[in-house]
């Protein structure tokens, strides 16, 4: 044979066997050994990323629930203050009828300046 054909030749070998090597890499088999390698090695910290996540939300629904039970804490202090100057006035008069009660028993007039309670 002479040297051409059988550099032809060589190469066709050479061809054919860089393809069957080609395809027995990308078999389908190949590809799912080595997705199931990837998923078996990023697994354990994809669980541990979900546990994480969890956890931040209940953290952050209490951080929520804690905040809107002030907001609304706040909105009803607001609310009562039309009770709290109800009181105020009622304390005052009550305060009132007090040194009017007690000027009276001590004889003094409700008119005269009362002296300096104790109380």
């Amino acid at each position: 044979m002479e040297e051409p054909e059988m550099q032809l030749k060589g190469k066709k070998v050479t061809d054919k066997f860089t393809e069957s090597v080609y395809v027995l890499a990308n078999e389908p088999s190949v590809a799912l050994y080595r997705l199931q390698e990837h998923v078996r090695r990023s697994l354990p910290e994809l669980a541990q990323h979900k546990a994480d996540m969890q956890r931040w939300e209940e953290q952050s629904q209490g951080a929520i629930y804690t905040v809107e039970y002030a907001c609304s804490a706040v909105k009803n202090l607001v609310d009562s203050s039309v009770y709290f100057r109800s009181v105020e006035g009622l304390l005052k008069q009550a305060i009132s009828i007090r040194d009017h009660m007690n000027a009276t028993a001590q004889g003094h007039s409700p008119e005269e300046p009362l002296p300096p309670s104790s109380t």
